[in-house]
Order: C-alpha cells, then structure tokens, then sequence
C-alpha cells in the first residue's frame, strides 16, 4: 500500500501545484531577534559535554542572521555517537528561531524511516519532497529543514535536496537562501569517536579537541569510501560499520560548517540525569544520579570511558531509580 509522508502532510499522489505553493506569509519572519544569545545560554546550560558543537552552531548562526541577504541557505551538518545531542541541538534551535518551535509550521522534520520508507516509491518521494520543500520556501523564505538519520536514507532520495542549497536555485516569490538546512548522521563517528579516546589517553579536555584535524580526518574517511564506491551506484555507504553517506553535500562542500558531537563519559551522563530530573521538578539526589550511570554500558571494552547510548536512554532509567 501507498506510505503516507505523515508529518509532510502529503500522500503519494501527485500533489498540485496550487497546493504546494502559497504566498509568503509575514508571520513566518516573527522570530525571535535575540535568539543566538538566548540559545548560547540555554545550550551551555542544556547541551552536555559538547562545547565544540556548541561554539560551531552559535557563532555560524549569529553570523548567518546577521547578514540581510544571505548568498545561499545555512547548511549544517551534524555527526557523531547516538544519543550525543544532534537532535537535541537541532530542536533547541527551532525552539529559540520560532514561536513555536519544531511545532512551527516553518519548521520541517525529516525521517527515512518514517517518511520514505520503501524503495519502491522512491521516485514518487522524491516527487513529494522536491514540492513540499518549494512549496514552503514560497510560503516562508525562513524555514527551517531538519533531515534526521540521513545515512539511512533511500538512494536517490537525497538528490532532490541539493539543488537547494547552494546560491544559483530559483524559488518564485521569496529568498530562499534565507533558509537552514541541517542533516543529522552518525557518519563520521569512528573519527570523532578515537580523537575523543585520543584526548582521555593524553589526559586532555575536550575542549582541547583540534577541529581542523576532526574535520579533515571526516572528510577523509568520506572521500576513502568514495573512492571504493563505484560512481552513481547509490548514496549509502554500508561501509563497515560506519554508515559513511555519500553524497553531493560532502562531496561537493555544500555544508557551511560540519558539527563534530563527541561521545560522553559517565559524568556527562550524571548530569543529563540531573537535567532531566530538575526539568521534572524532582530533586537530583545523587544517589540516583550513580544509579543511573551506572546502569549504562560504556566502551571500549577495556577502558570503560565513554556510554555505549549516550543520554538517549537517561531519561527512562532515572524514573525507574527515582521511584524504587
């Protein structure tokens, strides 16, 4: 049977043109002004143990809304370990940009898994997708577009996206380089994973991190599998393990900045269990805090330093401690 992209609001069918395409709408650019020092805030507050990722996204947004006509959209890509704060980061920025935050109708979320999810409808997604996201740059030149697990998405797919990030594409009616693209993936995480261990084994802060040499060591593990992966064959590179995604947007630099989220220790994992418990007006009783590290796997197997899921899982396992 024919999927339904749920949360594009669109079907299969061929959608019309009428449809798609709306005038702009004032109410679109109602954000808020002092949004990037506001988010600096709540993510040095919010965001655990990621201080590179932080500094990256603040300065290129406050330097990317402060320029009145923009020559192509803001194209982030974010990369690391599960459950480091990729989408987390993503959701506070559409929280901090829109009233409404990822409930704004200006803000479009992307899953493959729920949104494209056979293969056999590629073609007709890629339709939908191309559409939909003209559509809604008409209807808002500053929308928001967050791609999730895009390593995971079906060949092809991703080719409609391209044309849209960079400066020569023509949508009727608004400036839609006025727009941010983030892509969200897990490539790239053996890199960022080893520099990590790298900096624990040299005893040095994260803060140390080197994000020239992270950079180059992503970019060169991207065009290492490029060069095993034999032309136009698909998107996806099951390389490994590691998921690595080819695509135009690496390949050819369309990303304005590419967002490192290095894996967490045990006392990060305290802390987003301290966040997560104050944000239920419950009392970060340290007791619990251990208990809920201490529930979580950790590798490498012989060192034990950073969690094998991250904060994904803390949030149910402090409820559990807390109650018993």
């Amino acid at each position: 049977p024919y999927a339904v992209l749920g949360m594009l609001g669109l079907s299969l069918a061929p959608a019309k043109p009428q449809q798609l395409i709306h005038l702009p709408s004032p109410t679109c650019y109602i954000v808020h002004f002092q949004l990037v020092s506001g988010l600096e805030c709540d993510l040095a507050k919010n965001l655990v143990g990621q201080p590179l990722a932080r500094q990256l996204v603040v300065k290129g947004l406050r330097k990317f809304l402060q320029e009145p006509s923009p020559v192509k959209p803001l194209v982030l890509t974010f990369h690391g370990w599960t459950g480091t704060g990729k989408t987390y980061l993503a959701t506070l920025l559409a929280r901090h940009l829109f009233r409404d935050g990822v409930h704004s109708a200006y803000v479009h979320q992307f899953s493959p898994v729920v949104h494209f999810p056979h293969a056999e409808f590629v073609k007709q997604y890629k339709h939908d997708l191309k559409n939909w996201i003209q559509g809604n740059l008409t209807r808002c030149g500053r929308s928001l577009f967050l791609f999730d697990d895009v390593d995971k998405m079906q060949p092809g797919l991703i080719d409609v996206i391209i044309p849209f990030l960079g400066p020569s594409w023509v949508v009727f009616g608004t400036n839609y380089r006025k727009a941010i693209f983030i892509f969200i993936s897990n490539a790239g995480e053996k890199q960022i994973n080893q520099m990590a261990l790298d900096l624990w084994q040299s005893r040095r802060d994260r803060e140390e991190v080197n994000y020239q040499e992270l950079e180059a060591s992503i970019l060169q593990a991207f065009s290492s599998a490029l060069r095993h992966q034999r032309p136009n064959l698909c998107l996806i590179l099951p390389l490994s393990t590691d998921g690595l995604w080819k695509s135009e947007i690496v390949e050819e630099r369309l990303f304005d900045i590419l967002v490192p989220f290095l894996p967490l220790r045990r006392y990060h994992v305290e802390q987003c269990a301290a966040n997560e418990l104050v944000s239920q007006g419950r009392e970060p009783q340290p007791e619990i805090l251990r208990s809920v590290a201490d529930s979580i796997s950790y590798f490498p197997a012989e060192h034990r330093v950073f969690s094998s899921t991250g904060c994904k899982t803390v949030a149910s396992r402090d409820y559990v401690y807390y109650v018993y």
